[in-house]
């Protein structure tokens, strides 16, 4: 049978491994399509070869095709995300020079109380806290902005963008005081012995979506067909990725000379969740420390697009309300349902939900009666209602 080739582009991260799996594996050729990986350094190149058919597909920021879709970026066709690729999978990283003072003062690097490593980090960081982030749109920057807010640090912390690969070239130089990034990129700063890891991002919010699959309208309007069948590839991944016994493997895949090109053991840290916070071989364990199928992962919530546009308006000065509708409009919960059903995904029964309600897992309404969605709590307490948020 003759395949269909599709462009398909990721930055080296472990979250990009539905893509790199569905290659190796074969979750494409089941679909009689061959996936043709592009190595990418930024998101910003990413972003740039979709808008303009470089890529037919990205492993994209989930806030990035938010912020295109609000006129934050090249002007270029909208951008969809049709499902989520991962959760999680993010850790926040300090100097050497920083995570020593905080140990003179007496933090432990756990992962349980992000409250006691913001107040450990600011009593040690003089006023001043430069953060590298990989793009400004980008989970890692809600999570850093949500984590230090209130804390009077606020008008010291400035957010630099740092793609993942150079974060710890970034610390050791001191152009960054601090980062949050994808794994494996934050291990081997702790390997170079330049960093330390404080927190996990689900530390600060138990359900923070990463990388989404994400694709022009044009292309998912004009080629609907190869769009189901790319989704479902996908999907297929996902769900052989969060099979625990599989995690060994996908870290050997992963830390191939064409894709990672790292040690495995610096893979498999953040994909089986134990992390080793310093040089010294302190480890954390930190299951689930990402997701890429369990708990409804890969669907795309509206609620969740409207949360992070109205995080995005606040920002940039714009009009949350328009914000949060046009950003709703790109989360394509309409064509999860539709090609995804076919391949035995078990759907939600809303599209929207409170966000940041559930600080368990929890039985929800289903196409097939109930699923169990995975806990969503912010660090704060605060919850989400996009019906509420409108005005």
């Amino acid at each position: 049978m003759s395949l269909s080739t599709l462009r398909l582009g990721y930055v080296p991260l472990i979250d990009a491994a539905p893509l790199i799996v569905a290659r190796e594996l074969g979750f494409d050729a089941e679909e009689g399509l061959s996936f043709e990986l592009i190595r990418l350094q930024s998101w910003a190149q990413s972003r740039d070869l979709l808008g303009m058919g470089g890529i037919d597909a990205a492993h994209m920021l989930v806030p990035l095709p938010i912020a295109q879709t609000l006129g934050l970026g090249p002007v270029y066709p909208r951008f969809d995300l049709v499902m989520v690729l991962s959760v999680g999978g993010q850790a926040i990283a300090v100097s050497a020079a920083l995570a020593d003072a905080m140990r003179t003062q007496g933090h432990g690097f756990g992962f349980g109380d992000p409250l006691a490593a913001r107040d450990a980090l600011i009593a040690v960081a003089g006023g001043r806290l430069r953060v590298g982030v990989p793009f400004p749109f980008s989970t890692q920057a809600e999570l850093v902005r949500r984590w230090l807010a209130g804390t009077g640090l606020d008008a010291g912390v400035s957010i630099h963008t740092v793609p993942p690969p150079l974060m710890a070239d970034a610390l050791a130089a001191g152009e960054v005081d601090a980062f949050c990034v994808g794994e494996p990129w934050a291990s081997y700063a702790v390997e170079r012995g330049v960093a330390a890891l404080v927190l996990a991002g689900r530390s600060i919010w138990a359900s923070p979506p990463e990388k989404g699959l994400v694709l022009t309208r044009d292309f998912t309007a004009s080629r609907p067909e190869e769009t189901g069948r790319m989704m479902r590839a996908l999907w297929r991944a996902c769900r052989w990725l969060d099979q625990p016994d599989n995690r060994s493997t996908a870290a050997e895949i992963l830390s191939r000379p064409d894709y990672l090109n790292l040690p495995p053991e610096l893979s498999e840290r953040g994909l089986l969740g134990r992390l080793h916070i310093s040089m010294s071989g302190e480890v954390r364990q930190y299951p689930g420390f990402i997701r890429f199928h369990d708990g409804a992962a890969n669907f795309p919530w509206r609620s969740l697009a409207a949360l992070l546009a109205q995080r995005i308006a606040t920002v940039h000065g714009l009009d949350v309300n328009w914000a949060m509708d046009q950003a709703m409009g790109c989360f394509r919960t309409d064509l999860y349902r539709q090609h995804l059903r076919q391949a035995g995904a078990d759907l939600p029964g809303a599209s929207a939900r409170i966000e940041g309600s559930m600080l368990h897992a929890t039985a929800v309404a289903s196409e097939m009666g109930q699923m169990i969605l995975g806990p969503d709590a912010f660090f704060d307490g605060e919850t989400f209602d996009p019906a509420l948020a409108a005005r």
